[in-house]
């Protein structure tokens, strides 16, 4: 029989001699027996498990302390020592979950767990400690599935973001380094030592390490407003004011911290509107230790992708932040009708930058100018056409000018011309 001996190196905590039988519910690991023996590398080495295949068993293994709490957690990039059971974690921050797979049988190739796959569950819900489980299952091990679990604590309620192409796996073997597919923690993905074929042999060379990042992202409970008002105009602050181009108007943002623990870093940032200007050295800040305002010298309140910090806020404590913008001229500005400054205002806490927004418009209404009439063209006169000279003459008897009566003046006109023609031919 061989004797089994650590070949993987990794943080090393304090052995716990003895077969031990403990129940489930008292701890957070588990499996399909019921509740699993335990046995210190002696006892194993001693035949304690006979030509069994057993998965995370060992209560002594000098690399992880007790198998029984196979899924642990730490900091991403950082050397810490590997949390088993719970730690706390902060706003923004990445970390790794891993879970350390190991077939206890001593016999190595001859004793190859069949099947081996690995599962994670990540909670989806928020709350201030979150549990995350991993389960191993194998065809061939008694008992054929074991799980554990490690939870994470928050100072408030918080949420965990998956990774996605984070997870991997560490072996002796040829698998070393691969990354798994992201079905890690959905339906499991299958492991391996030369390949990932679901083959592990036994002992401690043939360990696999799967892990995977999450981050910790806290849910902030707050609020912001928006307001605007026209200077010179109405007082008070309002979700829309009328306004003329070259008017100066003047924002009011406030943030409410609703929750019951402190928020830090609160940064506001403005989406100014289209056709308002931004009134450089504007912005003031109004909260618990400025009452009075305090000017804010930076003027990045209005610059895309940065904002101003405004500070930390307690339980149910309050900022404000106000400044000035000129509504300008603009060709896009339509006359005889509304035109609506749309501006917002955002509000985010911490790390991961958890926002919340609100947005006041100004309402612009230029008048059309008045287009003058378009003149009429004058119609172009006809060439006039000259009459000829009748080949029958009129006649001037008594007849013919009592017809003519009714004609009145054009027609008395026409005979006197008619006879002034006559003189001159005659």
């Amino acid at each position: 029989m061989k004797n089994i001996k650590s070949v993987l190196g990794l943080a090393a905590f304090a052995a716990i001699a003895g077969t031990t039988l403990i129940a489930p519910s008292v701890f957070a690991w588990g499996d399909s027996a019921g509740g699993r023996s335990t046995y210190t590398i002696d006892q194993i080495n001693g035949g304690a498990i006979d030509n069994k295949i057993v998965l995370n068993s060992i209560s002594d293994n000098p690399n992880i302390g007790n198998e029984l709490y196979f899924v642990q957690a730490r900091e991403d990039g950082t050397n810490n020592l590997w949390n088993p059971n719970e730690m706390t974690v902060e706003d923004g921050k990445t970390y790794v979950i891993r879970m350390y797979v190991h077939n206890n049988n001593p016999y190595g190739e001859e004793k190859v767990a069949k099947d081996v796959k690995a599962n994670f569950v990540i909670p989806q819900e928020s709350a201030s400690a979150l549990k995350i489980s991993g389960t191993v299952t194998s065809s061939n091990a008694t008992p054929n599935k074991v799980w554990d679990e490690v939870t994470l604590k928050g100072s408030s309620n918080f949420h965990l973001n998956y990774i996605p192409g984070s997870a991997r796996i560490e072996s002796n073997g040829k698998v070393n380094g691969t990354t798994l597919s992201d079905d890690l923690v959905y339906t499991g993905v299958t492991l391996g030592y030369d390949s990932l074929n679901g083959e592990i042999p036994g002992c401690f060379g043939y360990t696999a390490i799967v892990s995977f990042k999450v981050k910790a992202v806290y849910d902030y409970d707050f609020s912001v407003e928006k307001k605007v008002r026209v200077i010179g105009g109405e007082k008070g602050w309002f979700d829309q004011v009328y306004a003329k181009v070259g008017d100066t108007v003047e924002y009011k943002i406030t943030y409410k911290n609703t929750s019951n623990t402190t928020e830090k870093d609160v940064q506001i940032l403005e989406l100014l509107g289209t056709d308002l200007e931004y009134i450089a050295g504007s912005t003031m800040l109004y909260n618990g230790g400025n009452k009075n305002g305090v000017k804010i010298e930076s003027d990045n309140l209005t610059v895309k992708g940065k904002g101003i910090n405004i500070g930390d806020y307690a339980a149910g404590a309050t900022g404000t932040v106000t400044f000035r913008a000129k509504v300008v001229e603009s060709k896009k500005l339509g006359c005889g009708a509304d035109n609506v400054l749309r501006s917002w205002a955002q509000g985010y806490i911490g790390a991961n930058d958890t926002m919340k927004q609100d947005y006041a418009d100004v309402l612009v209404h230029p008048s059309c100018p008045e287009t003058p009439d378009t003149p009429s063209t004058p119609v172009t006169p006809s060439t006039p056409v000259t009459p000829s000279n009748p080949t029958v003459l009129p006649e001037t008897g008594a007849g013919s000018i009592a017809a003519t009566i009714v004609g009145a003046g054009s027609l008395a006109t026409s005979a006197g011309a008619y006879l002034a023609s006559r003189k001159k031919r005659f």
